[in-house]
């Protein structure tokens, strides 16, 4: 690990939203952070602005066609650019020197990197959900095998995180994860079946990743937090609830069993919680202006509606069937979610597809990462199956 006194970072989706907001954080705090590694997808322009400002001394795209546009607009002396694909965010996140590595990737294809950031002993800052849906066994394993930190950076599991501190697990009676309700809140059903992927990605209170940002609209956003609050914190479904909290000011609470609550509240800026991540277990000054309670005004709480958001119901079939149910969620999920954004499915399809693919589907267990992947593949294979029959009738 660094012997020096900065804490050393590096970043996978370094030019996504929330790589953005951990660079800030770290010119923030630029006495005590630097930059190690940054791996990006396809923005290669970006990217080479961030090597001109960072210096980093390894970096990575997701194809080899970005590596090349990143190679044209410039040359880069003392920084080395990975191989393309998987490839290089492994390499990224085994610096045998990094101290925290945080995963800001969409999707699942930095789970490998994610186990050899562990293997290698460096804390891992996982602000991406898919990994612990689809792996969190092994993931988790893992890291209590090399006693590795996993500090989340999501907001909801970020500020769970904050309130369980130094609490021992008999005093917990439940974690209430807080869901802003997205863009559709207190719809119905009926309403729902011709709304647009631009109404969709119309968030009230954060701003976030166009696929993120559709499950927040779908509530599977919280349905994966769900499943990544059950890894994180060792909770049982029946143990993790989730309320609907239009104001985003109470990042999620927890219950315990005398009948206090212990709640989080903080701006909704993602640089709050990464910064939690980078200092732990210290806390350090943030440039963030303060929450102002009274200018928050009224802050209200209200039942999730599951039938005109059904997903958050589906994730919570998953967790309670556990062994291979969330691998499949999750990549139907992605699939159909692609699709909506394409313009080629509706808004209510997207439920419609994980539920069938789900249904279609034999709990199986899974304790290999080829396994997870070999259940990955049939799900996103069936979906796309689903969808194209789905779109046809369209």
């Amino acid at each position: 690990m660094c012997s020096t006194t900065f804490k050393r970072i590096a970043i996978l989706g370094s030019t996504g939203s929330i790589g953005q907001s951990a660079l800030a954080v770290i010119d923030a705090h630029a006495d005590r952070l630097q930059v190690a590694g940054l791996a990006a997808g396809g923005n290669a322009e970006r990217l080479a602005e961030q090597i001109e400002r960072y210096r980093p001394r390894v970096v990575a795209l997701a194809s080899g066609e970005a590596v090349d546009r990143l190679r044209r607009i410039g040359s880069f002396p003392a920084v080395t650019v990975a191989e393309a694909g998987p490839e290089g965010l492994l390499t990224v996140a085994s610096q045998p020197d990094v101290d925290i590595v945080l995963c800001a990737s969409a999707g699942t294809d930095a789970l490998e990197a994610v186990l050899a950031a562990i293997d290698c002993g460096t804390t891992i800052a996982l602000a991406n959900k898919e990994i612990l849906v689809m792996a969190g066994g092994i993931v988790m394993e893992a890291a209590r095998r090399r006693g590795v930190l996993v500090l989340p950076v999501d907001s909801e599991h970020n500020a769970i995180h904050q309130c369980l501190h130094a609490r021992r697990p008999s005093e917990v009676k439940r974690l209430v994860l807080t869901a802003s309700g997205g863009p559709f809140r207190g719809r119905q059903p009926s309403e729902l079946a011709h709304v647009s992927a631009a109404d969709a990605l119309k968030h009230p209170t954060w701003r976030m990743g166009r696929k993120i940002t559709v499950d927040s609209a779908t509530l599977m956003n919280k349905g994966l937090e769900v499943i990544e609050a059950h890894w994180l914190f060792g909770a049982r479904a029946d143990q993790i609830d989730v309320v609907i909290h239009p104001q985003s000011v109470v990042h999620s609470m927890v219950e315990l069993v005398d009948g206090s609550w212990i709640a989080q509240l903080g701006v909704t800026d993602m640089r709050l919680p990464i910064q939690y991540a980078f200092s732990y277990p210290e806390r350090w000054a943030s440039p963030l202006p303060p929450l102002d309670l009274a200018r928050a005004g009224t802050l209200e709480f209200e039942q999730p509606d599951t039938e005109a958001f059904p997903c958050l119901r589906l994730a919570y079939r998953a967790l309670e069937a556990a062994r291979s149910l969330p691998v499949v969620l999750n990549a139907a999920n992605e699939v159909a979610v692609a699709r909506f954004l394409a313009g080629g499915l509706g808004f209510t399809a997207i439920a419609a597809i994980i539920e069938r693919t789900m249904d279609a589907h034999q709990p199986a267990e899974v304790s290999t990462l080829a396994e997870v992947r070999s259940v990955d593949r049939w799900a996103r294979e069936y979906s796309q199956d689903v969808a194209r029959e789905v779109e046809s009738k369209i």
